[in-house]
């Protein structure tokens, strides 16, 4: 029986009647082209030549969510009225939109300040870098979308090259590096997404101690606090993962998981024995302690008085999949939706990963994967984020992959995957590499529940398994080529009859 978590993950969804992702999108851009008419007359263009910058970054930042949902898009560089001919006109292709992109980005780089000049008033202002950071980002989507669909050469390589040369930028500032601190040690990855100005680790290090967030949405407790109930969900068990997911974390030495070995699945615990740390900077793991919310740590020792208060003494996985993630949850007293970490829009991690991922395409694309560049690059990016909790974990290179029998552009998507898990880049990394067909229409499948301590421990429960014993929450998934691209609004299509709807939606 098939049930339904998301009509887009699922692939059932259909052509909308209108589309808010469509309509708020170009009117914030309305707002953007505004300031920017009206900069042109004012008298001191130096006064505002930031303000400026900060609007051709945000343009080139809404142009790239119209790309990244719908593909070809119209590019309005004015404030339009009822009478302006863009309200009729064909959409330009995603190649002349990603152009525009790429000039507004580089154009807010001239005129945005160094990261390190900005203020503590300034702070999650864009700076150069953040620019640096979105160009990167953009030029490694597209040139990997075009790599694996339309193989353009010449431009495939155009933009990878921009995604190096952008991502070089940012790692030569000096400014930024991946959060560690040494006390927090093999953890510093959980803490790093819960910092706050109030205590919220066990060292009491603060958000002044982010070495790595680029651009961020800025929270606060009392004056801007997150305002979801996100702590709650996640100790109420509303987030769960894949054992798709789970089997990504590779084993403390570098080499995946064997997801038929029986013993590695036999009891609750097994599972995250000698294993990536981050699998358990981001999961929750039966019989250890949770806290959080009006259950907060109070001496952050864990000890008798953190373990008395803790919302779980000692966490049982029951519910949907069995594997439930807890990254984005705070362990400090705080009112329900009144936390107030940071949200990374940019960070440097990301950075890292573009860098090695472009540069191992750039060779690929030239037949030169095997070169001693692309370990050079993973050794100096994707490695520095998987020592990060890490520490004796084997890096990956050209050679290592040979001698395990690993293809590397996996093991290379691999690591985006697991360090970016759950920051809104997953999707649209399997649609830019081609592979969401095939990804996405997998049954989503929970733990191995057939002689299993969890069969064993909940033997009056009944679940629907596969061959492999393993819970299946869903099947029968639809996802297909058309989903690649969200289908344009109908009315839209009704206002403006030039319009061409999106392939595999119909006229």
């Amino acid at each position: 029986m098939t049930s339904t978590l998301s009509e887009y993950s699922n692939g059932t969804n259909t052509i909308p009647s209108e589309d808010k992702n469509y309509t708020d999108t170009y009117d914030r851009i309305r707002q953007v082209n505004i300031l920017l008419k009206h900069a042109q007359n004012f008298s001191s263009p130096a006064d505002i030549k930031v303000a400026v910058a900060e609007a051709q970054f945000f343009r080139a930042y809404l142009f790239f969510d119209l790309v990244q949902i719908y593909g070809d898009a119209i590019i309005v560089k004015e404030p339009l009225d009822i009478n302006s001919p863009e309200l009729k006109k064909a959409q330009n292709s995603r190649e002349e939109v990603i152009d525009f992109i790429m000039q507004d980005l580089q154009d807010a780089i001239k005129g945005l300040p160094a990261y390190k000049t900005l203020t503590a008033a300034q702070a999650g202002r864009v700076s150069v870098e953040a620019a640096q950071a979105f160009l990167s980002r953009v030029a490694l989507y597209e040139g990997t979308w075009q790599k694996f669909r339309d193989n353009k050469g010449e431009r495939t390589k155009e933009l990878l090259t921009i995604a190096v040369d952008a991502a070089k930028e940012v790692m030569g500032s000096g400014i930024f590096s991946l959060f560690k601190s040494e006390k927090l040690g093999n953890f510093s990855y959980k803490y790093l997404f819960i910092l706050e100005n109030t205590q919220s680790n066990p060292e009491n290090i603060t958000k002044s101690g982010n070495t790595e967030y680029i651009f961020t949405r800025r929270y606060d407790e009392v004056i801007s606090p997150i305002g979801f109930n996100i702590t709650q969900g996640f100790l109420n068990k509303a987030v769960f993962m894949t054992r798709k997911m789970a089997n990504l974390y590779l084993t403390n030495t570098g080499i995946p998981v064997d997801p038929t070995n029986e013993t590695m699945y036999a009891s609750m615990t097994s599972e995250f024995q000698n294993r990536d740390n981050r699998m358990q900077n981001s999961m929750m793991i039966a019989g250890r302690p949770y806290w959080g919310n009006a259950n907060g740590r109070i001496t952050w020792k864990e000890d008798a008085t953190d373990l008395e208060i803790a919302f779980y003494k000692s966490f049982e996985p029951t519910s949907r999949s069995g594997y439930f993630c807890q990254k984005w949850a705070t362990e400090r007293k705080v009112a329900s939706g009144k936390e107030g970490y940071d949200y990374p829009i940019i960070r440097y991690a990301e950075v890292l990963l573009n860098y090695a991922e472009a540069v191992y395409e750039l060779h690929e694309s030239e037949g030169k994967a095997d070169d001693q560049a692309v370990t050079d690059a993973l050794n100096l990016t994707l490695n520095l984020v998987r020592k990060r909790v890490n520490p004796t974990m084997e890096g990956l290179t050209v050679e290592f992959a040979k001698k395990h029998n690993l293809n590397l552009r996996t093991e290379i998507r691999r690591e985006r995957t697991i360090e970016l898990i759950h920051e809104g880049f997953r999707m649209d990394d399997l649609k830019r590499w081609n592979t969401a067909v095939s990804e996405m229409n997998q049954s989503l499948l929970g733990i191995k529940w057939k002689g299993t301590e969890f069969e064993k421990k909940w033997s009056d429960m009944s679940n629907a398994t596969d061959a492999e014993g393993c819970i299946v929450m869903e099947s029968g998934r639809q996802w297909s080529n058309k989903n690649y691209l969200y289908p344009l609004p109908a009315d839209q299509l009704r206002l403006n009859t030039n319009l061409k709807q999106n392939p595999g939606w119909g006229e």
